[in-house]
């Protein structure tokens, strides 16, 4: 909570004076390094305007904005807490538009894989021999997405006091790259990121929900022009796509709205 009280002068010592416009962009901690390279391509064309772009867990970012915490669009990494702030009035359902997608692996320090097999024969816990980090299974996309995988393949009961639940995507990672987990659920995305780590293999898509991120323009980022504009060139741009791909997230066809 006290996070919180200090979050709009975080936001605010970026500004500078210089700039026309300012955006504030709330983000899933997954696109962070996609989101930084963007920012920095916008305001080359538009130097006008300063991107601030605040990131975390879905969750945490959806309470912030819940109690009016400065913020003009919301990214988020599952349908969830978009839905909530919907239902709270801090974003409008017809503002919400359907931006990327990405995929669940499993991931452990480069080296000899582990054996694994995304299959309910399959005995995952006794090929783990240690403990398995990801994001918090009750409020995190990340955990929440595993929990549904873990559940599905009828791994989970058995995985029962080895669990190490991360407060957000990048330090589930995290928790794997310092080795205080032998393996990791994580997103594609960051896996790829990271020099550290290797992919084990992929859970299967129909045994979680969709992975997908929705981008939405705020209550306050409707009244802001700079960020309506912002907001379309991410879903737009061909430079931006490029970006996104590059970081290995997939872009869907169609929008929510």
């Amino acid at each position: 909570m006290k996070w919180l009280q200090r979050l709009p002068i975080i936001l605010y010592l970026g500004i500078n004076s210089t700039y026309a416009a300012t955006v504030k962009v709330y983000a899933a901690a997954s696109l962070s390094s996609a989101l930084n390279d963007i920012s920095k391509l916008y305001q080359k064309q538009y130097p006008n305007t300063k991107i601030i772009g605040v990131y975390g867990a879905s969750s945490q970012l959806a309470k912030h904005i819940e109690a009016r915490a400065p913020s003009d669009l919301f990214l988020s990494a599952d349908q969830d807490w978009m839905q909530y702030l919907i239902g709270k009035n801090k974003v409008q359902a017809n503002h919400v538009h359907l931006l990327l997608s990405n995929q669940l692996v499993l991931i452990q320090t480069k080296g000899k894989p582990i054996a694994f097999q995304p299959s309910a024969a399959f005995n995952f816990a006794q090929s783990l021999q240690g403990r398995l980090c990801t994001g918090q299974m009750e409020s995190v996309p990340l955990g929440k997405y595993a929990k549904q995988s873990l559940s599905q393949l009828q791994w989970l009961s058995s995985l029962k006091g080895r669990i190490v639940e991360a407060d957000d995507a990048r330090a589930a990672l995290a928790f794997v790259e310092r080795g205080e987990c032998r393996l990791g659920i994580v997103y594609k995305t960051d896996a790829l990121m990271s020099h550290k780590m290797q992919i084990v293999g992929a859970f299967p898509t129909n045994s979680h929900h969709p992975i997908e991120y929705p981008i939405a323009l705020t209550r306050q980022g409707q009244k802001n022009k700079a960020a309506q504009q912002f907001s379309q060139f991410l879903q737009t741009n061909a430079q931006v796509k490029l970006i996104f791909k590059r970081y290995g997230f997939l872009l869907p066809d169609k929008s929510l709205g």
